[in-house]
Order: C-alpha cells, then sequence, then structure tokens
C-alpha cells in the first residue's frame, strides 16, 4: 500500500500548484475557485480515467481546519489534495475576514451531486464507500430513481482501518468505477483518500462526510433560505443535537481567525 507521504510528494511534483490560486487559513488551504471551475477540473480528470493523476477533494470547514493543526497527516493531505473547496459557511467568514473572499461557497453534498450528474450524463461510474450499513445502498437507489442513466459500480459500508485497506481497494478497483464517494468523516475520509486513492483505480475522489444520509432521505438537509445565509448548521443542531460536542470543538476556529486577521491589519 501507498504511504501519503509518497503519494503527496507525487502529486505535488505532478501538478501546477502555484498556477492554482489558494488561501492558507490557519495553515489549510482552499481554492479559490467557483463550484462550475471545480466541476471542470474533476470533468476533465474522469475523462481521462488512469491516464490522468487522480483528483482528491477535500470539502474543507472549521472542524477539519481544527483537526488538521493537530493532526500532521491530515495537514500534509490537505496540502496535497489536487482540490480542497469551502464547504463550511465559517470558511467563507473566514476567507472574507483575512481578506480574500471566496469566489463562492462549494457545499460537498451539492459537489457530489454535480458530479454524479455528470457521470450519469457521460456514462462513468460511481462507487458508494462508507456510512452505516445500508445507507450508500439507499442513497444509490434513490440517485437512480433521478439519475436514470447513473451507473454505480458498488456500495459499501467498508472500513477506514488499515487493516482492511487491501481488501477495500482490490473490490474498487475490480468494479472498474472512475468516481469514488467515500464517507468514513473527517478525518478518517480524507487520510484514507490521501493513502489509498491512486490505487483504487479512480479518477476522482471525494470525502463527503454524511451526505449519503442526506441522498438517501435518512437525514433532512436545511432548508434553502437558511443554506443561503450559511446557517445550516443551526437547522442540523436543532435536529441533532448531539452534534454540539463536534461544533464546539472548532469554535476555537473563529477566535484564532479574529486573531490572525488583527495581525494582517496591522
Amino acid at each position: 500500500m501507498a504511504s501519503s507521504t509518497s503519494r503527496s510528494a507525487t502529486a505535488v511534483a505532478a501538478t501546477d500548484m502555484a498556477d492554482r490560486p489558494r488561501l492558507a487559513i490557519l495553515g489549510a488551504a482552499v481554492d479559490l475557485c467557483t463550484r462550475q471551475e471545480a466541476l471542470l477540473r474533476c470533468e476533465r480528470a474522469l475523462a481521462a480515467g488512469a491516464a490522468a493523476l487522480p483528483i482528491q477533494i477535500a470539502t474543507l470547514n472549521p472542524e477539519m481546519v481544527m483537526q488538521a493543526r493537530r493532526n500532521p497527516e491530515l495537514q500534509e493531505v490537505l496540502g496535497a489534495a489536487e482540490l480542497v473547496v469551502p464547504d463550511g459557511a465559517g470558511v467563507s467568514w473566514a476567507a472574507r475576514r483575512l481578506g480574500s473572499p471566496l469566489p463562492e461557497r462549494i457545499p460537498g453534498v451539492e459537489l457530489l451531486v454535480d458530479l454524479l450528474s455528470l457521470a450519469a450524463r457521460r456514462g462513468w461510474s460511481v462507487y458508494f464507500l462508507g456510512a452505516a450499513p445500508g445507507v450508500a445502498e439507499e442513497a444509490a437507489v434513490r440517485l437512480q430513481r433521478e439519475l436514470p442513466a447513473l451507473l454505480v459500480a458498488g456500495c459499501a459500508s467498508g472500513s477506514y482501518a488499515e487493516a482492511d485497506a487491501e481488501a477495500v481497494v482490490a473490490a474498487i478497483r475490480s468494479s472498474g468505477a472512475r468516481l469514488l464517494a467515500v464517507a468514513f468523516g473527517v478525518p478518517h475520509q480524507d487520510l484514507w483518500l490521501g493513502r489509498h486513492l491512486a490505487e483504487t483505480g479512480c479518477a476522482v475522489g471525494i470525502g463527503v462526510g454524511g451526505s449519503f444520509d442526506y441522498l438517501s432521505g435518512r437525514v433532512r438537509r436545511a432548508p434553502g433560505a437558511l443554506r443561503r445565509l450559511g446557517l445550516e448548521w443551526s437547522f442540523r443542531l436543532l435536529r441533532q443535537p448531539w452534534r454540539i460536542r463536534r461544533m464546539l470543538r472548532g469554535a476555537p476556529f473563529f477566535l484564532l481567525v479574529w486573531r490572525e486577521s488583527r495581525q494582517v491589519k496591522h
């Protein structure tokens, strides 16, 4: 199995990172691109298939930034990821506070749906990995009702444990999927993709967190008005109060960004 270090070195060497504008937020880089630009970059890789360097997509939010500050491997994986999009409203706020507003926020679940729609149109198969048993399958069934042309190469709750990696990678590779969506949660999905995406044969791999729960219908997303205001987190907290502990772990993010922005201004 390839190590994260070797894959990161390869990714940095094989892509022109300097030509891709990025903003560092507390040490975590985020791409300054629109949703359409992100999708176009992925489309090129998917069209090339195995001939292209695989694109790892990370969906950055404050919790991930704070975890990366404590986890050197996650920091390395995020730095080497070919595409890091601003998923959380907190990341967009931080960019504005630091004087470099992002073109737009790119929620991970919405980018995933864009990618699935693209795959359905172009005949590229997808693999759903992660979430609780049965959830990925439910998401796939529901998506295929909305996108009848969507080719689902496989679904598995899987495991992010390194002891199981060889079997999981083999199942994905044998499926022939070009797009891989991994729902192991942060940081496990991002670390797993950093270590193993190149071995799966997939052209694009994206960490999707709880997206399968939404796409399966098990969890309802916030109304559009709240999402546009960047208040989706409040809706999720009302419906899932246990999330307060996770949100509190990311709370220092806002204080640290505020402090850093004052230093930049002075």
